[in-house]
């Protein structure tokens, strides 16, 4: 079991402060908040470029083991076409739910789950850090091989040009075992006639 409990910066912009719903079960607060997106959110291929709004509908609910926050992430992913290596924008809109635990209630959980590979969260201070989370959230949601546009035809594999562009764009192709004749075929024919 894989236990979260750094200690959150409350000035952070994706840090919440949950002190306002106290301890009573099923008290809940709703909440909007635009956050910056923070470094490396993503992948190599497509991400959340740092800085960029994250903006976060959120609702947290007490319940006996800790805080149940839940609600959604929309943002705008910007990379680069796996086929034709333009500029792509793909619009996000996840959905997240995570429960953050009292600390004693993980310590009990510790002892009689020890052998969980359940992740846990960890309030600290009633602070609950949603970085982690989003990550959990966003990331597998970003395309594995973002694409311009469906039909994207890509690059041309000799000489790279755009084949949107050109869609009759091609090049002889000639089998290496016939360029010696290739070759023969296109000489000069003033050079032909001095060798006769």
């Amino acid at each position: 079991m894989t236990t979260y409990t750094m200690q959150p910066d409350p000035r952070r912009p994706l840090v919440l402060d949950t002190k306002e719903l106290g301890r009573r079960p099923g008290q809940m607060v709703e909440s909007s908040r635009s956050a910056p997106a923070p470094k490396d959110f993503g992948t190599e291929v497509i991400g959340i470029p740092e800085g960029q709004p994250l903006e976060l509908d959120l609702r947290m609910e007490s319940v006996m083991e800790g805080v149940l926050v839940s609600g959604s992430v929309t943002a705008t992913a910007t990379g680069a076409c796996v086929r034709c290596l333009e500029p792509v924008h793909v619009r996000l809109d996840v959905p997240f739910q995570e429960l953050f635990a009292y600390t004693d209630r993980a310590a009990h959980h510790h002892q009689v789950a020890a052998d969980d590979n359940e992740d846990l969260y960890e309030l600290e201070d009633d602070y609950a850090d949603l970085e982690p989370v989003l990550r959990d959230a966003v990331v597998p949601a970003l395309p594995f091989k973002p694409v311009c546009r469906d039909d994207c035809p890509g690059l041309c594999s000799e000489c790279g040009a755009h084949l949107a562009d050109d869609p009759d764009h091609h090049h002889e192709v000639i089998d290496p075992r016939w360029s010696a004749l290739a070759e023969l075929a296109g000489t000069d024919p003033d050079t032909d006639e001095r060798r006769n």
